[in-house]
């Protein structure tokens, strides 16, 4: 299923998705990252932390970004080429994470579009940043 092509597009479209943050998550990133920091496995070692509890991968809320990148908008189909992330705050375990992405910029001549990002939990930013993604044009 193709997603929209760069025609379809326009300034200030966007969509969003929301997951909720599961051990599961966390232990299935670390295993497939090999990122196993025990701030994110291991409950013991992360009460002792000023989080004082087991806290996501902050790429893996980015890779929510993707998700709604390659699933939503433009969709199947778009090419990332680059992120900028900025950590605000730390999500952990059972946060419900809103992911949206929101057209800030169309460059014909590359077939570029420029994505604002921003992830929140309760209202509250906990990463944003920029995505800049190649979307298929239709055909001449």
């Amino acid at each position: 299923m193709p997603g929209l092509f760069f025609e379809d597009l326009s300034l200030d479209q966007s969509a969003q998705i929301a997951r909720t943050v599961s051990a599961a998550d966390v232990e299935a990133f670390a295993a497939v990252s090999g990122d196993d920091n025990p701030l994110h496995l291991d409950e013991a070692y992360a009460a002792t932390t000023p989080f004082k509890r087991r806290i996501a991968h902050g790429m893996l809320t980015g890779a929510y970004i993707s998700a709604v990148l390659g699933s939503r908008l433009p969709g199947p189909g778009a090419v990332y080429v680059s992120q900028t992330l900025r950590f605000r705050r730390p999500v952990g375990l059972g946060d419900e994470v809103t992911t949206k992405v929101t057209v800030r910029e169309l460059d014909p001549r590359k077939g570029h579009v420029t994505f604002a990002t921003v992830c929140t939990v309760a209202g509250k930013t906990v990463a944003d940043g920029e995505a800049v993604v190649l979307v298929p044009k239709r055909e001449a």
